[in-house]
């Protein structure tokens, strides 16, 4: 079992940044591809990014390439994704995932443990 803990979110204006961190507990994440995924209001859940474990080969939503950047720090065992230049329709509650082995990284039915999110708010 993985234990998933996301922090850092907030309110911001738009174009500012924010980094969230997700902590694992229970089993090392060093051999788990991990996700980040968002839902805002009324949608469905979303894609944001992912990075594999074996060598940190990262994907990206169109959405936030060039914006967001996913990285970890398996010595850690956290997870990070740096948010710049922030929009309004970034707004959402952001979650990790994890994930011993995917077929398709952006789908979010591959994860197997989620933490419970952190609200990220941006205002214009």
């Amino acid at each position: 079992q993985v234990q998933l803990v996301e922090s850092g979110g907030g309110l911001v204006q738009a174009g500012d940044s924010l980094r969230l961190s997700c902590a694992a507990s229970g089993r090392a994440l060093s051999r788990h591809n991990m996700g980040w995924f968002r839902q805002a209001p009324g949608k469905e859940r979303e894609f944001v990014a992912a990075i594999r474990w074996f060598d940190s080969s990262t994907y990206y939503a169109d959405s936030v390439k060039g914006r967001f950047t996913i990285s970890r720090d398996n010595a850690k065992n956290t997870v990070y994704l740096q948010m710049n230049s922030l929009k309004p329709e970034d707004t959402a509650v952001y979650y990790c995932a994890a994930v011993s082995r995917w077929t398709t990284y952006y789908s979010h039915s591959q994860y197997d443990y989620w933490g419970q999110g952190t609200q990220v708010t941006v205002s214009s």
